[in-house]
């Protein structure tokens, strides 16, 4: 873990306290897709917690945040409602979407989360038109797209780089590259391992991160947002990570070919959450304190379940509702 970081250690404790709940948010989903109660495909980003984590801490509240199809970590990184985010992967009405978007469609405005698009590379564009709405309106206000690996063999990923480079706009794009596009692995797609190199013919500096390492990428994502800020442009992080789970479900598809077999198990010994768990120990918090986290954590999981379970689903009659335009009665 990065020994140099000017992180504090009261910031250090709360991204734990984030991974933890990003954590058993997602072992609970994993839980209620094997009992059938969630019925749309749930994305799980467990083993990818500290990119999330790292990332949000380093901006604010209102600064605005894209996510792609795999963003519970996402969404609860940068402050959305924990029962909101249950409810709506449960189709109820009281979820972020009101019950129609499900997991890949997730939005909480008040905090800056403006959409989560499960369109690959969808995030990109949308991320460089809000950075360049703030720009028109001079506010000083920075966007991140959140996207995959694959993502990056997108055209529209090397458009926007190119707009956002000329335009110098306050954009960080956030390659959370787990190796894997789906159930392809990056050398079958990649002849040179240079994804944080992608930005050069626009301009757009690159930087590749310990993505397990919620220390470095939030170094690295502070040092971005000051260049933002400073109207600078954007700039291209690449994180490197690894999900524990499949491409989609709770499966830990092992039978994905023989790389993920052999890869997984060391990646598990680089657990972000144990990592940051260990600086902190190195740093006197005790043990105790842990356990009670981990003991808050659950109970307010387990307070969101319950509370997505007793809720309504939406009313049959609202079934049109944002799908055509209603005139203001005259």
């Amino acid at each position: 873990m990065k020994t140099d970081s000017t992180v504090s250690i009261a910031l250090l404790r709360k991204m734990h306290r984030t991974m933890v709940l990003i954590r058993r948010c997602e072992e609970r989903i994993s839980d209620l897709c094997e009992l059938g109660e969630i019925r749309c495909p749930c994305h799980l980003c467990i083993g990818q917690e500290a990119i999330a984590t790292g990332v949000c801490s380093a901006v604010t509240e209102a600064d605005y945040v894209w996510g792609g199809h795999r963003s519970h970590g996402h969404y609860l990184a940068k402050g959305g409602d924990l029962r909101a985010l249950i409810a709506e992967v449960l189709g109820r009405a009281t979820g972020c979407a009101g019950g129609r978007g499900g997991s890949m469609h997730l939005i909480a405005r008040e905090v800056g989360i403006l959409g989560t698009v499960p369109l690959v590379a969808a995030t990109i564009p949308l991320a460089v038109g809000s950075a360049l709405a703030t720009k028109l309106r001079r506010e000083p206000r920075v966007s991140v797209a959140f996207f995959g690996d694959g993502a990056t063999e997108e055209g529209h990923f090397h458009e926007s780089l190119n707009l956002a480079a000329l335009h110098r706009l306050p954009v960080i794009f956030v390659c959370e590259n787990n190796l894997y596009a789906s159930h392809l692995h990056l050398t079958e797609r990649h002849l040179l391992d240079n994804l944080d190199r992608s930005g050069e013919p626009h301009g757009v500096p690159g930087q590749r991160v310990d993505g397990n390492d919620v220390l470095a990428v939030y170094d690295a994502t502070a040092m971005a947002v000051e260049r933002a800020r400073r109207g600078e442009g954007p700039t291209l992080l690449e994180c490197r990570t690894f999900r524990w789970r499949g491409h989609v479900g709770p499966a830990l598809d092992l039978d994905v070919g023989v790389l993920r077999r052999n890869e997984l198990g060391a990646w598990r010994e680089r657990d972000p959450i144990v990592q940051a768990r260990s600086r902190l120990m190195e740093e006197g918090v005790a043990a105790t304190e842990f356990e009670r986290v981990s003991n808050e954590v659950d109970s307010a999981v387990d307070d969101a379940v319950a509370f997505a379970r007793r809720s309504p689903y939406p009313a049959p009659e609202s079934l049109f509702d944002h799908v055509y335009h209603r005139p203001e009665a005259r």
